[in-house]
């Protein structure tokens, strides 16, 4: 999907997202990031604008829009703030679209109208201390107990967890089954055994809170799972096929604003005589640079166009996500080479750039991984 294509109603919501970003997220993203402040107040905000359920049907209080919007709104949201980003990627990604692909009607009702609008917020609980990348190795168990199940163990690396208010949760019934044992729940974070653990500090995404979850004899009603027992694993990846459009796009916002920065370093900056933007070692990291970024845009807005004609996309999200987190920690890299000694300090915003980067390449399946499932879908081609 080229440029040219965007519908009228693709670039209201780009310009609108846009305006919103540069004005109210921008000029505190630093200060955010400093005291890493879970940002309340633009969270409300975005719900009231309609970013938290971009792609939700009007009918369930979402803004009834494609992937395409979604991705063009939260990549302009990234380059002002990626914390404030991937706590909107989230809810829209690993939770309001699992709910909506495989919820009953009353669990739409019940959730997505909440999550749409910024009333409440959603985590996706699928990672432990000892699975991530591999899901099939998940421990925490869920025991049938007549018209429930009882929920016993911890999740870890969670986004949205202390401050989330609904949980995707994935459990086992028979550990010994892997990934044909799991089962995904909608639970209610004030359900009774649910507890916030450690939160974890981090190298960056500051403002975006990050923490364990435990669950200890949680009793979840059964109109609360989520499909069918055994529907875990793949309510889960397909899930994270999503996601990985929403992190592709997090990795271009950041490297765009990488880009901006340094563009406009480079023409201020002056040294031997005239602005360094002149020399032609700059000018080739900048061609680089704007090169690497316009690629990783057209990589995700591929994969969001296949999304949004409901045709297959592993392949396609995953390249997006692994090429455009990878180019995020370059162009990121290359801006402090730009700025210079100036880069390395917190005065500049590339620093903070730099740190955010890194987490891209890392969650929502790693960049390995990422290259496991791109060769897996080319060698089933041939």
């Amino acid at each position: 999907m080229g440029v040219l294509e965007l519908t009228e109603e693709q670039r209201m919501i780009q310009s609108v997202a846009r305006e919103f970003a540069q004005s109210e997220i921008k000029p505190v993203a630093s200060e955010l990031d400093k005291a890493a402040r879970f940002p309340v107040e633009l969270i409300q905000s975005m719900g009231e604008l309609g970013f938290m359920g971009i792609f939700v049907p009007e009918e369930y209080g979402g803004s009834g829009m494609d992937t395409m919007s979604y991705v063009l709104a939260l990549e302009e949201v990234c380059k002002a703030c990626a914390s404030t980003g991937v706590i909107m990627s989230v809810n829209n990604s690993l939770v309001c679209d699992p709910i909506l692909a495989f919820g009953t009607p009353a669990q739409r009702e019940e959730y997505l109208r909440p999550l749409s609008k910024g009333e409440k917020l959603g985590c996706f609980a699928l990672s432990e201390s000892n699975a991530g990348s591999d899901a099939g190795s998940i421990r925490t168990t869920a025991k049938r107990d007549g018209d429930s199940y009882i929920i016993n163990g911890s999740k870890n690396w969670i986004t949205n967890g202390p401050e989330a208010d609904t949980i995707v949760l994935f459990a086992t019934v028979d550990a010994s089954k892997r990934h044909k044992g799991l089962v995904a729940f909608i639970v209610d974070k004030e359900t009774p055994g649910v507890v916030v653990g450690k939160v974890v500090e981090k190298l960056g995404i500051k403002a975006s809170s990050t923490s364990e979850i435990h669950f200890e004899s949680c009793v979840v009603p059964i109109e609360n799972r989520l499909g069918d027992e055994g529907d875990g694993f793949k309510i889960a990846m397909k899930t994270l096929d999503g996601g990985r459009i929403g992190i592709a796009t997090q990795a271009v916002g950041i490297a765009q604003a990488a880009l901006e920065a340094s563009a406009a370093y480079a023409n201020e900056r002056e040294a031997f005589g005239g602005a360094i933007s002149k020399f032609q070692g700059i000018q080739f990291m900048l061609a680089d640079m704007a090169t690497r970024v316009e690629a990783s845009r057209l990589l995700a807005w591929q994969a969001a166009g296949l999304k949004d004609k409901k045709m297959k996309y592993t392949k396609e999200s995953a390249m997006a996500k692994l090429f455009a987190s990878e180019t995020a920690m370059w162009v990121t890299t290359k801006a402090i080479q730009i700025h210079g000694g100036y880069g390395y300090t917190t005065e500049f915003n590339v620093e903070r750039y730099f740190r955010d980067a890194k987490i891209t390449e890392i969650y929502e399946g790693t960049s390995e991984i990422q290259r496991l499932v791109i060769a897996r879908q080319v060698l089933e081609q041939f």
